[in-house]
């Protein structure tokens, strides 16, 4: 392995672990993806970085919870306002659950960026 890699291996860890850490500061949320319903965007395994949604559009990928399931915390696609909250849908709609499902869903985090991504 070469110094540039190694420091850019090593620059990466960093900065998933001031990640984790921004999760205890209510910063930023660490989420790990569970599941098939955002492929091929995301997958089963992969690792992301949300921060709080102080303005979402349509198109982005956020962390929710849907208004009929609260215990359940989801990342979907942002689709489009809706009753005071947002219509939310996978990527694969083929083994989705979401807001076809739930309805409405209230927005805690638009993902920023994945940090790890699941081995294929």
């Amino acid at each position: 392995m070469t110094r540039t890699r190694l420091v850019l291996g090593v620059g990466l860890a960093v900065a998933a672990a001031g990640a984790v850490a921004g999760w205890t500061v209510g910063r930023a949320r660490a989420v790990a993806v569970s599941g098939p319903s955002m492929v091929p965007t995301l997958r089963h395994g992969d690792a992301v970085l949300a921060t709080p949604a102080r303005r979402v559009r349509p198109g982005d990928v956020v962390i929710a919870r849907f208004r009929v399931r609260p215990d359940l915390l989801v990342v979907k696609r942002a689709i489009r306002p809706y009753r005071d909250g947002w219509w939310l849908q996978g990527d694969n709609p083929a083994v989705t659950d979401d807001s076809r499902r739930y309805g409405v869903a209230d927005v805690l985090g638009v993902v920023r960026l994945r940090y790890f991504r699941a081995e294929r």
